[in-house]
C-alpha cells in the first residue's frame, strides 16, 4: 500500500521512505523545525497480526491531535517471524509542537517499535544554473559612491563611466554586452599590461604562462585593446568554464555557489585597485553553515587570490608591486594547511603579512578536497555538466557511491 495525503507531491525515489529513514537517518541528531507552532515529523511503527484494529486506533490518534497526514507507506514486517501478517508503517505528518511528546506516547500504546524522526531539511541553494540569477548584488562600504577612501571617490568621470558599464551588465541576457572602451581606458590598460607582461616570465609559474598565451592567441589579449568579456566567456566555455558579468560584488555565499556551476562572477568595467573579494570549493559551499562559508571564502582568498606555487594567482599576477612584495623577505611563509589557513585573518586593503605555500597544484587540490569532505552536511551534492545542474545525494545514494568507490579502489 502506498498513498498520499494532502496536496504535497513527492518525486520518484530509488528506495522507500521506510528504507531511507529506518536506518542511518535515525542516528543523526536532527532538530525538530517549528513553523507557526507546528512541526513536521516522520513516524515509524509496526502493527502485529493480532493488532489489526491498531491501524484504526492509530488513525483515531491522528484525528485527536489534529495531525495532518502528508504521506504514508507500508511494507511487510522484517523483525517478526510472522512477517507475512505483520506490517511496518511510515507516516509523515504535521502536528502541534506542544502535542508532540503526548502524540508519540499515545502511538506507543497501540503500536509496536514506535520511532519518531524529525524531517531532514536541506537548505535552499542554487540547483540549476538559472538559479544564479537570484544571487543578490552586494553593495559594500568600499564603493566609489560611498567611501571617501576609495581612489575613485573624487573622480566623477570614473564613477559615471563605471555606472554606465554596470548598467550594460545589468541588462544583458544570453551574452555579455560589447563595451566600447575609450582611448584613455585602452591607454591605461596598455601601460598595466606591458609592465606585468614583462615580469611574468621570471615570476609566474608554467601553468599561468601557458594560460596567458592561450588567451593572447584566442581572445585578443594584448596591449592594443581591452579584451571583450563575450569572447573570453566563449573561450572559457570550451574549457568547461563560464563567466557571468555582474554590476557589483556578490556575497561570499553567492560567489562560491556560482563556482559550483563552473561560473566565475566578475565585473566588466576596468576598475581601480580595491579590496574586492575552484569549482570544488563552490560545491563544498552549497548548503554549508555561515561559519563554513567564512572559512571557505578565506581559503579562496589564500589560495586562488593570494596562494603561492611560485606566483600563479589573481591578485599576485595582477599587480607588479604585490608580486615583488610577496617574493621578498618581508612576509611570513607557511606551508599550506587548510585547517590553519581557513581561520587566518587577512588584509584586504594592504599587503598580506602571511602567505601559504603549496608544493604543487596537485598537493593543494588534494588538501582542499580532504578539507571539503569534512564539512558537516546531512547530504552531498554532485554537479552534472550536461544539464548544468546540481544533484542532491541522500544518505542511501551516499552509501551506494561509497560502496562503488571502495570497489574501484580495491580492484
Amino acid at each position: 500500500m502506498k498513498t498520499d495525503g494532502g496536496t504535497q507531491t513527492f518525486g520518484g525515489r530509488k528506495q522507500s521512505l521506510i528504507e531511507m529513514l529506518g536506518g542511518s537517518a535515525a542516528a543523526h541528531g536532527f532538530v525538530f523545525e517549528e513553523k507557526q507552532g507546528r512541526v513536521t515529523v516522520n513516524v515509524l511503527f509496526a502493527l502485529s497480526g493480532g493488532k489489526n484494529a491498531g491501524f484504526f486506533k492509530t488513525g483515531k490518534i491522528f484525528e485527536t491531535f489534529e495531525a495532518k497526514l502528508l504521506h504514508i507507506e507500508s511494507r511487510p514486517g522484517r523483525k517478526s517471524k510472522n512477517s507475512t501478517t505483520d506490517l511496518e508503517f511510515f507516516m509523515k505528518c504535521e502536528v502541534h509542537s506542544s502535542d508532540l511528546d503526548v502524540f508519540i506516547n499515545s502511538l506507543k500504546r497501540v503500536a509496536d517499535d514506535v520511532r519518531s524522526i524529525p524531517e531532514e531539511k536541506v537548505p535552499w541553494f542554487p540547483r540549476q544554473i538559472k538559479d544564479l540569477d537570484r544571487c543578490n548584488m552586494l553593495i559594500t562600504k568600499f564603493d566609489p559612491d560611498m567611501d571617501q577612501d576609495h581612489p575613485g571617490y573624487n573622480d566623477s568621470e570614473y564613477r559615471k563611466r563605471r555606472a554606465a558599464i554596470s548598467e550594460l551588465a545589468f541588462r544583458y541576457k544570453q551574452a555579455a554586452a560589447t563595451v566600447e572602451y575609450t582611448a584613455e581606458e585602452i591607454s591605461t590598460w596598455r601601460q598595466v599590461y606591458q609592465q606585468l607582461r614583462s615580469i611574468y616570465p621570471s615570476l609566474a609559474c608554467r601553468q599561468f604562462l601557458d594560460g596567458l598565451q592561450q588567451l593572447e592567441k584566442e581572445c585578443g589579449y594584448g596591449d592594443e585593446q581591452i579584451p571583450q568579456l563575450r569572447e573570453i566567456s566563449a573561450f572559457l566555455k570550451e574549457k568547461l568554464v563560464s563567466s557571468c558579468v555582474r554590476r557589483r560584488l556578490l556575497s561570499a555565499r553567492d560567489f562560491l555557489a556560482s563556482l559550483a556551476f563552473r561560473v566565475f562572477q566578475c565585473t566588466q568595467y576596468i576598475r581601480l585597485l580595491a579590496p574586492y573579494k575552484e569549482f570544488e570549493i563552490g560545491l563544498a559551499s552549497l548548503g554549508a553553515s555561515d561559519e563554513d562559508i567564512e572559512k571557505l571564502s578565506t581559503l579562496y582568498w589564500f589560495t586562488v587570490e593570494f596562494g603561492s606555487v611560485k606566483v600563479f594567482l589573481s591578485f599576485l599576477t595582477s599587480f607588479d608591486v604585490s608580486s615583488q612584495y610577496a617574493l621578498s623577505n618581508e612576509p611570513e611563509y607557511k606551508p599550506f594547511n587548510p585547517e590553519e589557513t581557513a581561520v587566518q585573518p587577512y588584509q584586504d586593503q594592504t599587503y598580506q603579512p602571511v602567505y601559504f605555500v603549496s608544493e604543487s597544484f596537485e598537493d593543494a587540490k588534494i588538501k582542499l578536497r580532504k578539507y571539503s569532505a569534512n564539512i558537516k552536511r546531512p547530504f552531498a551534492v554532485r554537479y552534472d555538466p550536461f544539464t548544468c545542474s546540481v544533484e542532491v545525494l541522500d544518505q542511501e545514494d551516499l552509501k551506494t557511491l561509497h560502496s562503488a568507490l571502495e570497489k574501484l579502489s580495491s580492484s
